[in-house]
């Protein structure tokens, strides 16, 4: 593990002359995911040199994982590069020639289900039988039309029915449900099959919104997310691409691996300072270790002018002037308690609870042949007997039936034959328990129950994603939860101390990551936009106090 080396301090660099401080400022970063990597290339791009990295985990990228299979990369997290104009991640990629050899399956228009490629998607029921091609068209024609409405709520200021509970998935399921039973003309044998094909596709948005269910996204606010223009394009040579062009001018020593920060201690010494004037003999810091040992900062050289003191989990404590916060929403969750000291304020943990997070997973499998037609893309899952269900929640043992697809991964000259499933929710963290053999087990009875096909063999490869359960990332991307608002992003960003404090240093925690962008939220470009408005904002604010300096009349 690497030791964080911290610069020696410049006191001739004019970004130095910031609000009380004459040297270089000292800037951590936590987080080396695309939020965290975009910000330090920045703060290095603008001059400053006093940047520290400080990432939990044994390697850079977040949420972004490419595995080498072969000749091609199987993404464990994210895939899409979702849109083009004005997309900073899908410019990186054009300008360095990462989209040369996108396969026309790799790169849809409109919009992306999944994987949305050439070919065809089969649905088949839990007895066996394919559902005919004209009834699956006619009610994805119906979803497709009812889904634009959930868009109007927001986007047209519609008031939301006490009935829909301002859920897209209540919504949606009353609605297409008295459409369905309404219409005359289909026998009630094809309403069944289309009233268990609208649990299928609730299943896949819940899958593409990393929600529980889409009955925990708000009505209300569905329409704020924000689509870029242009086709959604796949990295051939893998997402991980991107993580390695944000980090190449990134010093080595500049990053920290295996650094997990257990308390960010901010605003201490505005604290130390109060303290000491009310009460001469409290002189030692409170700390977060076990062995609860003290420490006498006033009395040590490197704490003297930094307002945060980071506590790491090695037992190592690191000044800074400014921190920036990338960590995803499900770490804030589950540690901003003990993380922030003093704790954060109260607005700012209510959108932490309000705002949503889950977990979407990704099970490979690896065939040596291919036991699907050549026309098919996907394997869709229906179950005839959750037609009239409301919620659909599973005990454990029934994690799979949240299983809502395999989608055939394209071109089979890159990925040879492979599928890739979905999963999310509580039922992704309970298939993340269970070893591979039992998962290659499980899959292999849905696929040959399913197709009516007995003789499809076991996978000769597993390989599956695990974002619940890793410590440092505590689900896949966030999404606002019933009662929450696009509000709540913006509340999560906003830096600390508040403006109205004015004895504080400024700018102290920023934070940054997809859960942090009001408009592209739960996507890749969202926390590399969000890294780079936090670095910019520090670049200003020692921009304009210079200009503030150098302007002063002389007495």
């Amino acid at each position: 593990m690497q030791s964080c080396e911290i610069s020696s301090d410049s006191t001739d660099d004019p970004l130095s002359r910031g609000p009380r401080i004459h040297r270089q400022p000292r800037i951590v970063v936590i987080g080396a995911g695309l939020a965290g990597l975009a910000a330090t290339k920045t703060l290095l791009k603008n001059g400053f040199t006093d940047v520290t990295v400080l990432e939990a985990s044994d390697h850079i990228g977040g949420r972004v994982q490419s595995v080498q299979h072969g000749k091609a990369n199987l993404e464990l997290g994210a895939t899409w590069i979702h849109g083009a104009n004005g997309n900073p991640v899908y410019h990186l990629a054009e300008e360095n020639g990462l989209l040369e050899h996108t396969a026309d399956g790799e790169r849809s228009v409109g919009r992306i289900s999944l994987y949305a490629k050439n070919g065809l998607a089969h649905y088949h029921t839990n007895v066996g039988k394919r559902i005919p091609k004209d009834v699956v068209e006619e009610f994805g024609d119906l979803y497709n039309e009812v889904f634009e409405l959930t868009q109007e709520f927001f986007q047209n200021g519609k008031p939301v029915c006490a009935e829909s509970q301002n859920s897209v998935g209540v919504f949606t399921r009353d609605v297409v449900r008295k459409r369905i039973t309404m219409d005359p003309e289909d026998p009630e044998s094809t309403k069944k099959l289309k009233l268990s094909l609208l649990q299928q596709y609730l299943k896949v948005e819940s899958c593409e919104s990393s929600s529980p269910s889409m009955d925990e996204v708000s009505l209300s606010e569905f329409g704020e997310w924000t689509e870029i223009p242009g086709a959604h394009y796949i990295i051939p040579e893998g997402f991980m691409k991107i993580v390695q062009l944000l980090s190449q001018d990134i010093p080595s020593r500049t990053i920290c691996l295996s650094k997990p920060v257990r308390c960010i201690h901010w605003n201490y010494s505005a604290q130390h300072q109060e303290v000491n004037t009310k009460k001469s003999d409290t002189n030692q810091l409170n700390n977060h270790n076990e062995n609860n040992h003290s420490l006498e900062p006033h009395k040590d050289p490197l704490i003297l002018g930094h307002p945060i003191y980071l506590e790491c989990e090695d037992e190592e404590w690191i000044t800074a002037d400014h921190v920036i916060m990338t960590a995803s929403l499900g770490v804030l969750k589950q540690n901003h308690e003990a993380m922030f000291s003093p704790s954060l304020p109260e607005d700012k943990v209510l959108a932490i609870e309000k705002l949503g997070i889950s977990t979407t997973n990704k099970i490979f499998l690896e065939y040596e042949e291919p036991f699907w037609s050549p026309e098919c893309n996907s394997i869709q899952f229906v179950w005839e007997d959750e037609a009239q269900l409301e919620q659909l929640v599973y005990p454990e043992e029934l994690w799979y039936k949240k299983i809502c697809c395999f989608d055939v991964l394209y071109p089979p000259e890159r990925y040879g034959y492979m599928l890739n499933g979905w999963i999310c929710g509580q039922e992704a963290l309970y298939m993340e328990r269970c070893d591979d053999e039992t998962v290659a087990e499980i899959c292999t009875e849905l696929l040959r129950r399913f197709t009516g096909n007995p003789n499809i063999p076991k996978p000769c490869r597993v390989l599956r994603s695990s974002w619940g359960s890793n410590p440092f990332i505590r689900g896949s991307y966030s999404f606002t939860r019933v009662g929450s608002s696009g509000g709540d992003f913006e509340r999560l960003a906003m830096p600390l101390p508040y403006a109205n404090s004015t004895k504080a240093s400024p700018l102290q925690v920023l934070f940054a990551g997809e859960a942090t962008h009001r408009k592209y939220y739960s996507t890749t470009h969202g926390a590399l936009l969000s890294g780079q408005r936090e670095a910019t904002r520090l670049i200003e604010m020692y921009q304009d106090s210079h200009r503030t300096e150098t302007t002063k009349p002389k007495m």
